[in-house]
Parts: structure tokens; sequence; C-alpha cells
């Protein structure tokens, strides 16, 4: 019931934040949820025994997230800065693996989010399809894992999904995709939306199975417990975090940002 009700409360929110926010509270809205994902990463770096980025992961995070566009240069920079702190650690072997997590968690958080804020930028309505594809497919996958779910995916990282709940998933978001475009941007092709759904969906699927990944190697079962029923933020948006690249990537290939 909680599950339920927190979805209730954020996703009708998170909507009108995307279509009709203004675009500084879109920003406002994006950098809070960045920064609380990051928060929760550094907290299961921790949790591994790896040094977490400090301030100026989350001060290279921003900049990542706020820069005019996808900068590499801001990247390296930030990487390069990382490494150059890290040497300063009193165990010289802990740099590698302080420098990898500060890597890490500024491209997989802000850099995921970046790819959020520039599906926006193409159209606010790419952007919710990205996030509503995993909405969707998260809920079709529990409601089917649940009752008819006896092919374990991968017991390691998340012994409760199945092979049954992942297609399930899957099938969902074909469907949603092919009516949230047909209805609201009608010009994209069907196999194009349907293409954007399958990927988005699997890429989904890879981030929930990888955010599992980290956790179990920490030993801890959620990221955090901002929101009931789900745990953490990160644990809300693992899905999206590796969807959003993969959506805004195939748009660019398939040449749908000049067609939007």
């Amino acid at each position: 019931m909680r599950r339920i009700l927190t979805a209730a409360i954020l996703i009708p929110v998170v909507v009108y934040v995307i279509l009709w926010g203004h675009l500084y509270v879109f920003l406002a809205v994006l950098c809070t949820v960045a920064l609380l994902c990051f928060r929760e990463f550094c907290s299961i770096a921790a949790a591994h025994r790896i040094d977490p980025p400090g301030p100026l992961g989350y001060a290279a995070g921003l900049a990542i997230l706020l820069a005019p566009r996808l900068d590499l240069l801001v990247a390296v920079l930030a990487l390069l800065a990382a490494l150059s702190l890290a040497s300063r650690a009193p165990d010289l072997a802990r740099v590698l693996p302080g420098a990898a997590a500060f890597a890490l968690g500024i491209l997989y958080i802000f850099g995921a989010w970046k790819s959020g804020a520039l599906l926006h930028a193409l159209n606010p309505y790419w952007l919710l399809f990205a996030l509503a594809l995993n909405w969707v497919g998260d809920t079709a996958a529990f409601a089917v894992g649940s009752k008819f779910g006896r092919h374990k995916m991968a017991p390691r990282l998340s012994p409760a999904k199945s092979w049954e709940g992942s297609l399930a998933s899957l099938a969902a978001s074909l469907a949603f995709a092919w009516f949230y475009l047909d209805w609201l941007m009608p010009a994209v092709p069907a196999w194009q939306g349907l293409l954007l759904a399958f990927a988005g969906n699997v890429g989904g699927q890879a981030g929930d199975l990888a955010e599992s990944a980290l956790k179990r190697g920490a030993g801890i079962k959620d990221s955090g417990n901002l929101l009931p029923g789900h745990g953490g933020w990160l644990d809300r948006t693992d899905s999206s975090l590796f969807a959003m690249p993969v959506v805004y990537a195939l748009l660019l290939w398939m040449g749908a940002a000049a067609g939007r």
C-alpha cells in the first residue's frame, strides 16, 4: 500500500513538472533528484569501504548536469581533478578505487540525468516517454512475476526477478509506446517508436540489475529510505538512469530531433 501511495503522489507531480513546469522549476527538481541519487550512491560506495566522492563530486556532477550541452571536456576535467585529489590519500591502495568511484558516480548519476535534460530540451514528451517506459514496465513485471514467475532471471543479483516478469515488462513497454506515440507524437514512425521502447526497456532492466549488483556487493537492501515502499531515490530511478541515455542516443541516431 505504501508503494502505491508513494507512486500516486510522485507520478502526477513529475508529469506536471516535465510537461508544464517552468524551466527553472524543472531544473531545480532535476538537480535535487540527481543530488539525492548521488548521495545514496556515495553511501553505497562507503559500504564497499571505498572513500566516497566528497563535495567535489557534487560540484562536478552539477557542472555536468547544468552545462549548456553534454560536454566531454567538463567530464574529463572533473575526473582528472578527482584522480589528483585521490592521490593524496594516506593509503595509496585506495587511490584507484576512490577515483573510480568518483568517475562512476558522476557519470552514472549526473550524466544520465543530463541525458534526461537533453531529452526535455528536444521535447518534454520525449523525457516523459523515457521515464514512463519503466514505470509501466516495472508495474507489469511485478504483477506478472509475483504470480507467474518461475524462471529466475538473475538470482545472485535480484532473487525476485523472473524471465516471465521481464517479458511482461517488455511487452507492456511496447504496448505503451504504441499508444503514447500514436496519441501524443503521431509524426514518429511506428518502427522507430517500437525500437525506442524495446531499447529503453532493455536498458532499464539492465539498470535495475546493475544497481542491485552495487547494493548486493555492499551488503545492503535499499539505497535509502526516503520513498516509503520504494527505498531510496536511486532504487526508484535505477531503470531510468539507463533508459534515458539509451533513448536519447537512439533519437540522435535516428535523426528524430529534427522532426520532433
